[in-house]
């Protein structure tokens, strides 16, 4: 008997247990793949599974609803698995240890996987179900989505005829996600040249950091300061009063993270080293203050230093002794400094459908600089060298257009320093809708239901649906799902009474499709 057996509605129950008890962690979907087809086979429902194991089952409608529209119900199959130190779990291996305590439901040490486990059993209930009024269905499940929405991506929507879509793939019952950004991950180019520094120099590593950080997408909103950004206009402002030559910048880890540490390694004559440090002091009581409510512990410390460390992007150390030391020229690290003040960052604009909503968006996440082939002082012997610093930026707009305006300023950027851009990872946007029927119907059945108007949310970030509406022209979307906490961590919980209050919601829904 198992954990769940006892819980209504016992079909969703029944089903998420099942799945709970499949591996099917992202790049392990296989199992849980062929699984739902076997469903299918078993009820005799028409389906299809791709090569990346995507699944799509179809269900006619019942009586009355034969002639109504198509219904798509979506979410994804995969979950994310974390799991503490001390739990022996096999995630590729064993399925995941239900607990039910005080109408909650989680898993022993591990992740639970309601995210998006729930939609699966939700559509899986009501494929399975006879007296469940419903408009003919199409039941998309995806793979991947927690690696970067890879299944959605693939998936071929021409067999689907649907244009009403249901997402079950989120966590804050009596809020409907309306739209969401779409997004890319463009990496500018800008070509260095390196020259050595024939006279006797100081080196100084230059360090910003204690800054706050945060999450490009739901953070961005916050106007934290950008470690990244922010060196280049100390480097800049200093640059004005005093000359020194680039050795490297670099900073942040991830595109889509605000950085919250940079480093840069700059040449300059012993005589202006003081002057240097009191420039940059100065710049920092700047930064403190324009920031004193978001990065409170803003720090920029200038030190002296005999070498230059962890610049090389193969992971190799660079040591760059103090005379001969290879540098970049005057007048690429001019440029260099020059296109990040020019490249844009943070937000761009607000909504005007949904309050307190950015709209459109770019976080400059990672800057590097890399150098050619080098030997143990950093360049090839002899003279010049050529490298590049790269600039990555997780740029996100809920309006198509604006995206790619942001991803040709920063080409524009790049092709003035004699550069270029990558683009990576370009996923479309879920646009807000006017009119959308679906929306209509879904606040009224939630006030007849709960006595209370939904929050009608956007989210500044991707979601499958935003591919959805990108493949197939006049898609009608709406996510929602019961409340979860903690997804994507040991402590992932689902709570019972949520659940059974979305699943009268989304019977209400699918009646009223007709």
């Amino acid at each position: 008997m198992g954990v769940l057996s006892n819980l209504e509605p016992v079909g969703v129950f029944r089903f998420f247990e099942e799945i709970c008890g499949i591996p099917h962690g992202s790049s392990d979907t296989k199992r849980i793949s062929d699984y739902l087809v076997r469903f299918a086979e078993n009820r005799g429902l028409r389906y299809i599974q791709d090569e990346c194991n995507n699944v799509i089952i179809f269900k006619d409608g019942t009586d009355g609803y034969e002639d109504s529209k198509p219904v798509m119900l979506q979410g994804h199959m995969d979950m994310v698995c974390e799991k503490d130190a001390d739990c022996d779990i096999d995630f590729e291996k064993d399925g995941l240890k239900l607990r039910l305590e005080n109408g909650i439901i989680s898993a022993d040490g591990t992740t639970l996987g309601g995210d998006d486990g729930i939609a699966v059993a939700f559509a899986l209930a009501i494929l399975d179900s006879d007296d469940i009024p419903h408009p003919p269905l199409e039941c998309v499940f995806t793979v991947d989505e927690e690696i970067g929405m890879l299944g959605a991506a693939e998936i071929d929507c021409s067999p689907l005829k649907s244009r009403t879509m249901l997402n079950l793939d989120s966590e804050d019952e009596g809020y409907l996600l309306v739209s969401c950004a779409g997004g890319a991950c463009v990496t500018c180019h800008i070509p260095v040249e390196y020259e050595n520094d024939d006279g006797d120099s100081a080196i100084l590593k230059v360090t910003m950091d204690g800054l706050t950080g945060g999450h490009s997408g739901v953070e961005i909103i916050k106007q934290r300061a950008n470690a990244d950004k922010q060196i280049a206009r100390l480097l800049y402002n200093i640059g004005r009063d005093i000359s020194y030559r680039l050795i490297t910048i670099q900073g942040g880890l991830k595109d889509n993270a605000i950085p919250n540490s940079s480093e840069a390694y700059v040449l300059i004559k012993p005589e202006n080293v003081d002057n240097f440090v009191k420039l940059a002091e100065k710049c920092e009581q700047i930064f403190r203050h324009e920031f004193e409510n978001t990065d409170p512990d803003m720090k920029v410390r200038v030190e002296r230093v005999s070498e230059v460390q962890n610049v090389i992007d193969s992971g190799k150390t660079a040591h760059c002794i103090c005379s001969g030391i290879k540098v970049m020229t005057e007048n690429s690290g001019e440029q260099v400094i020059r296109s990040l003040m020019m490249m844009p960052n943070g937000v761009q604009k607000m909504s005007q459908d949904i309050e307190e909503l950015v709209q459109t968006s770019l976080n400059l996440g990672i800057l590097k600089s890399i150098v050619p082939e080098t030997n143990e002082v950093g360049l090839n012997e002899g003279g010049a060298g050529k490298g590049e610093v790269t600039a990555s930026f997780s740029v996100r707009s809920s309006v198509q257009t604006e995206k790619e305006y942001l991803i040709d300023q920063l080409r524009c950027v790049a092709n003035s320093a004699n550069g270029h851009i990558d683009v990576q990872g370009d996923y479309p946007a879920w646009e807000y809708r006017h009119d959308s029927p679906l929306r209509d119907i879904m606040v009224d059945v939630f006030e007849k239901q709960y006595g209370r108007k939904p929050v009608i949310q956007a989210l500044h970030a991707g979601v499958e649906c935003g591919l959805f509406a990108g493949k197939m022209p006049g898609l009608d979307c709406v996510s929602f799902g019961p409340d979860m906490k903690d997804i994507h961590t040991s402590r992932e919980s689902m709570d019972v009474a949520s659940v059974q209050r979305t699943w009268r919601y989304t019977l209400g829904i699918l009646e009223r499709l007709k």
